[in-house]
């Protein structure tokens, strides 16, 4: 298989559904002639024409709204956010449009739309560029929430996402986009945990919205991650010598709860690990859901390791986020307790 970044399995995507489907169309700020501010979108326009992959004004308000309309009336728009933090003015089109567009026209329309969005931190993008924006859209029924940590997934989500016939939010963890991470940050990198060396199926293929995948098994503790947590939580328990299973989520709507159950009852033991803020972060969703579902399989309380609760930290930025070092250090303290 062909070895790619995410940044080049995204792209792949993009161009394996435009190719497939003439009703894709890919659009957003600089996403055309300049192939995005990430490069995602590079030669799209060239092959496809200027009327199916295409820049937009500075409005994401304007970029959603249109692409609510396009979708219901049959194309499949693959929006770009430019950073997950700029999604702001377009969140009432998203929440209130295109959630509910099914619901609202009693399934007479649906809403094939997708919103991609650079998310988290580790650029240096300081307060405006670095957020992580999963739990304003987890909360909202009629979304799906796609977060990949590899390229190999990151292709098969998107095409998955693409062919829905719902919204999905499909956020991008910008410190994955190009290259291995090996869950620190002062260090070389090494291979991808999964997929080896960023190995990526050609042409068409899929990975399923709703299943989650074991990155490590083992049977001390069950480890839920997503995105760039995935690496780290690898780091920690490789770091402490910790016979941890790290299950990569993958999709946050729909959670595979099965395979999170199966996990937790079988350990007796569980983390949660996320980059976002701790409070009222999708993690407390993880946490309630372990608690009601895998109670008298716990033989210690659920803990949560997840950015502060303060505005993003430019000048503290690996400070902020969950590294292997606070990783690992629960870890340990889960396993004494």
């Amino acid at each position: 298989m062909p070895r790619m970044t995410m940044i080049e399995a995204i792209r792949d995507a993009m161009d394996v559904m435009m190719g497939r489907d003439e009703t894709v169309v890919v659009y957003g700020e600089d996403v055309g002639y300049f192939g995005g501010v990430f490069r995602c979108t590079q030669g799209l326009q060239q092959k496809y024409g200027k009327t199916r992959c295409f820049d937009a004004p500075i409005s994401e308000s304007g970029i959603v709204g249109t692409a609510i309309g396009m979708a219901a009336y049959g194309l499949k728009p693959c929006v770009e956010i430019q950073f997950a933090d700029y999604m702001y003015p377009a969140y009432d089109h998203i929440t209130q449009e295109a959630a509910r567009i099914r619901y609202r026209s009693n399934g007479d329309f649906t809403c094939p739309l997708v919103i991609r969005m650079p998310t988290g931190g580790g650029i240096f993008g300081g307060q405006t560029h670095s957020q992580s924006v999963e739990a304003l859209f987890t909360h909202v029924c009629g979304l799906k929430v796609v977060v990949p940590c590899n390229p190999y997934d990151a292709k098969g989500l998107l095409i998955s996402a693409i062919e829905d016939p719902d919204p999905v939010i499909f956020l991008e963890p910008k410190r994955l986009y190009n290259g291995p991470f090996d869950g620190h940050h002062d260090r070389p990198v090494t291979p991808w945990s999964k997929h080896e060396a960023g190995e990526v199926q050609a042409g068409h293929y899929t990975v399923p919205l709703g299943k989650a995948a074991v990155a490590r098994p083992g049977s001390a503790v069950t480890v839920l991650a997503y995105g760039t947590m995935v690496h780290v939580a690898l780091a920690a328990a490789a770091d402490a010598g910790i016979d941890a299973e790290v299950i990569d989520l993958r999709t946050l709507v729909p959670l595979d709860l099965d395979t999170i159950v199966a996990s937790v009852r079988k350990t007796g033991r569980c983390l949660v690990v996320h980059e976002a803020t701790l409070t009222s972060g999708f993690g407390a969703e993880l946490v309630s859901l372990v608690q009601e579902n895998c109670f008298h399989h716990l033989e210690a309380p659920v803990v949560r390791v997840a950015g502060w609760d303060t505005p993003y930290p430019h000048a503290q930025e690996w400070d902020y986020f969950p590294g292997p070092g606070r990783v690992g250090r629960a870890l340990q303290e889960i396993l004494e307790s």
